[in-house]
């Protein structure tokens, strides 16, 4: 006889701890009396830190904490892999036993365009990640010689631009790598299986989101091999590794999903209905809205992500947070933002950059 039980989560107060967790507890029975309550998980890697939600089937937050990327070093350069890979347990062990017990499925989003190679067999990774706002200028010519006239590829910081600068280096062994972008490595730290990805992540490197295939430019390339395969964001993959859902207490049937990028995960917060725009400001300025249509023009930084039968139109640009953090200290920054009225438009008309982007070239 199989016996079904209810559970009701002790009553706990609001508390932070050093890591930034926030629980939510109470005392009512969410399972409807029919078995074990399922959550979710969902954990969003920005460009200084990562962050992480528990929530309900009613959209409930049960938890939320964040961790800021410890600064692993080597070569006296930042070890992105290992400081984002800390960073994921992390935020696993800051999730209270109580709550991922009852977790039925993950994903997270990760910056976009930034990516990794990695030995397809392995998964060793084989070079610095390419972060998201680094550009590969000489890869730029070759890329636009076979992407068709002003493609979402077609800027210096694309993906395919950092695949094909990548490729040309000659190095040994490169036909049996395998290309990867920050969310689909680090999910796949939780479900062992190499080589997925979604089509929102893998539009930057030419992916066309609409056909569902790689277009037959891109896979005519003798690098093209090296190219993940490609799910609609939300996609079941596979369970969590075991060894994940024992030191951490998820359930046996925990699965890990497909993931997106983290400007798609703040529109996704803010709005869902078309003609809804959404500007997300943190170290760099993304621009999203919902439209009915599709919109790509590389000459204006503009391309568009598929959102179920929707797009997400917008762009994103290298101006935001983190040039201001380049010309003035953290103590102005904090007086100065003192001094701003939200309800008074700015007199300024010009945006500060260190360097030119896909939208201020």
């Amino acid at each position: 006889m199989i016996i079904s039980r209810s559970v009701t989560l002790p009553r706990t107060r609001l508390y932070r701890n050093r890591s930034g967790l926030r629980v939510m507890g109470d005392s009512v029975d969410r399972s409807g009396g029919n078995g074990l309550e399922k959550l979710y998980l969902g954990m969003d890697f920005g460009t200084s830190g990562a962050r992480f939600t528990v929530i309900d089937e009613q959209g409930v937050i049960r938890a939320e904490g964040k961790r800021e990327y410890p600064p692993f070093m080597r070569e006296e350069s930042m070890d992105w892999v290992s400081s984002w890979k800390a960073t994921l347990f992390s935020l696993l062990e800051d999730i209270p036993i109580t709550l991922s017990s009852l977790v039925s499925s993950i994903s997270l989003d990760g910056t976009s365009a930034t990516t990794l190679i990695l030995n397809s067999e392995s998964g060793e990774v084989l070079c610095q990640p390419f972060l998201y706002n680094q550009s590969c200028p000489d890869a730029l010519p070759e890329v636009k010689s076979i992407a068709p006239e002003n493609h979402t590829v077609c800027s210096g910081s694309s993906t395919l631009c950092k695949l094909v600068s990548w490729w040309n280096l000659k190095l040994p062994n490169r036909e049996s790598a395998i290309l990867l972008h920050q969310a689909d490595w680090l999910l796949w730290l939780l479900h062992g299986r190499l080589g997925v990805s979604d089509y929102n992540n893998a539009l930057k490197v030419g992916y066309d989101p609409e056909s569902e295939s790689y277009p037959s430019w891109l896979i005519s390339q003798p690098y093209s091999q090296l190219l993940p395969v490609v799910q609609a964001p939300g996609t079941s993959i596979g369970n969590l590794k075991d060894s994940i859902r024992r030191q951490f207490g998820f359930p046996d049937d925990c699965i890990v999903c497909t993931g997106t990028t983290d400007s798609i995960a703040a529109f996704l917060a803010a709005a869902t209905e078309p003609g809804k725009a959404v500007t997300s400001l943190g170290s760099t300025l993304a621009i999203k809205l919902l439209s009915t249509k599709r919109v790509d023009d590389a000459r204006y930084g503009v391309y568009s992500h598929r959102l179920d039968d929707k797009w997400l139109v917008g762009g994103a640009s290298n101006t935001g947070g983190a040039i201001l953090r380049q010309l003035f200290s953290d103590e102005q920054l904090e007086r100065l933002s003192q001094e701003i009225n939200p309800t008074v438009a700015s007199p300024l008309d010009y945006y500060p950059l260190k360097s030119s982007a896909k939208d201020f070239p």
